[in-house]
């Protein structure tokens, strides 16, 4: 299946079916969200994984009810980092060049320059660039789901600061961005499953100047 085909497959799913998928394609899932492309390379995100069913119930009433977060088999939670250090950023630096086998005896010129432009900013800032990253992340999770015939549900309708204390995220300077739950379509009892989709015509959608 191409990807255009895939995506012409795959919906928000509203109802699942409760079964589990396999976890080599959870694995391919997330796996193409870390080769996701990031603002040089900083990859200023991370994945938390949850299928805890105890943990799930917690999580519903923070996203408001929505029954994905329970019938999921897998939710996928992105959190980005809440700012920019120059100890992040150096760390990501000194791994690039010690698996390029380059020497890493000094920041280079580049990541000097980077360092204190992503500095100068405030903390907001910074995590509005960082959160604008975890999303290249979670579309390319998107697509690889559906590539692998997985549901995937994008979700932004909970509450983050409560999210983030349920998992101790400001602990470890990450904070929410948005969920994806992977499951697989109840088409019984989806009322979306079998509607149109329905996009922005590309006549109106593409603009272009020649």
């Amino acid at each position: 299946m191409s990807l255009i085909d895939a995506l012409k497959w795959r919906y928000a799913t509203k109802k699942m079916n409760g079964t589990v998928v396999p976890q080599e394609k959870v694995d391919q899932i997330i796996e193409a969200a870390r080769l996701a492309p990031t603002s040089s390379g900083l990859q200023p995100f991370r994945i938390i994984v949850v299928t805890n069913p105890e943990l799930k119930e917690k999580i519903k009433p923070i996203a408001y009810g929505q029954a994905q977060i329970t019938d999921a088999s897998h939710l996928l939670i992105f959190a980005s980092w809440d700012k920019y250090t120059e100890e992040r950023i150096r760390s990501v630096f000194s791994n690039a060049n010690h698996e390029r086998g380059l020497p890493d005896d000094s920041p280079s010129d580049y990541e000097v320059q980077l360092t204190g432009g992503l500095l100068a900013k405030t903390a907001e800032e910074n995590f509005a660039h960082t959160a604008r990253q975890a999303y290249i992340g979670f579309g390319m999770a998107i697509a690889e789901a559906a590539l692998l015939e997985v549901d995937a549900t994008p979700m932004e309708g909970f509450n983050n600061a409560q999210l983030d204390e349920l998992l101790g995220l400001t602990e470890r300077g990450l904070r929410s961005v948005t969920i994806l739950a992977l499951g697989h379509r109840d088409a019984a009892g989806d009322w979306l499953v079998n509607l149109k989709k329905v996009r922005t015509p590309s006549a109106q959608f593409l603009i272009e100047f020649n």
